[in-house]
């Protein structure tokens, strides 16, 4: 990963990673193997929660990680960057909006059918202490065959890939440009070193973490995630100050549509952070 980032050009990357999404259809095949139960999983899908299991500690943890997974606060900040070194113009705003929206949907759909796999293989069966991520992937081995198995486990590792490579350049992306530094995949290591050996450093520190004996990957996984969900309004209320500034967009200004579903979100989001202290007994 560090090769193709470090020696390929924003559009090579961008084609790997394009590439590599294909993968992610390995979750829909694992989740049709499974065999679910159809009808119960868009039931829950579409049944509100209780009031009650907001009380519940463990269910709000999970909740707030599960918000801080899918809008989380470094996605903002790589999807900017992304289309500031793209060069996107105005006359390209609306494929590059289109496409966001798509890549948004997509992602969801595999987190759903993720859920419908687990759900129809280890939880039925009673795998739920999972302390390592190829726990999950062993656990469906048994009970939906080889192909699942196989599919579940290649997704997890294209995914651990793609953690691996757009998180260290989200950040190298932040904090170059927060610092003034030259920075972008298009740039060569001599023109962008701050950039690049902070990508270095990143992917580096991140490997040799996973490598440290009895690490719980899982909980931390889940713990940074939580973070993100408590970490994500701040950003949210910048972008949304930012995004209804006339002087600033013009007329690419939120709708009021947009605003009214965007604030609730923030809202929400604070309202759960910091209602989970009062759970804990």
């Amino acid at each position: 990963m560090w090769l193709i980032v470090v020696k390929g050009t924003y559009k090579s990357v961008e084609k790997v990673f394009l590439g590599a999404s294909f993968f992610y259809i390995a979750y829909i095949i694992a989740g049709v193997l499974a065999r679910p139960d159809w009808s119960t999983a868009f039931v829950n899908t579409l049944r509100p929660p209780h009031a009650q299991d907001f009380r519940n500690s463990a269910y709000l943890y999970m909740i707030i990680g599960l918000v801080g997974t899918t809008i989380a606060p470094w996605m903002q900040f790589y999807l900017q960057a992304s289309i500031a070194e793209k060069r996107v113009s105005i006359k390209q705003y609306a494929a590059s909006r289109l496409d966001v929206i798509v890549g948004c949907l997509f992602t969801d759909v595999v987190a759903w059918f993720i859920i419908i796999a687990c759900a129809a293989t280890l939880f039925v069966a009673g795998h739920t202490d999972i302390h390592d991520p190829t726990d999950a992937a062993q656990a469906l081995r048994p009970l939906v065959g080889n192909y699942a198995y196989l599919l579940f486990a290649a997704g997890l590792f294209n995914a651990s890939l793609f953690a691996a490579s757009i998180l260290p350049i989200s950040t190298a992306y932040t904090v170059c440009e927060g610092l003034g530094f030259e920075s972008g995949v298009d740039h060569s290591f001599k023109e962008a070193p701050v950039f690049y050996w902070l990508y270095t450093i990143l992917l580096a520190a991140g490997a040799g973490f996973v490598l440290l004996p009895g690490v719980p990957l899982v909980k931390v996984s889940i713990l940074s995630q939580v973070i993100n969900g408590v970490a994500l309004p701040a950003v949210l209320i910048f972008m949304l100050l930012l995004i209804n500034k006339k002087e600033l967009m013009g007329r690419h200004t939120n709708s009021r549509l947009f605003n009214v579903i965007a604030w609730a979100t923030t809202v929400v989001l604070i309202l759960l952070s910091l209602a989970y202290p009062f759970t804990q007994k």
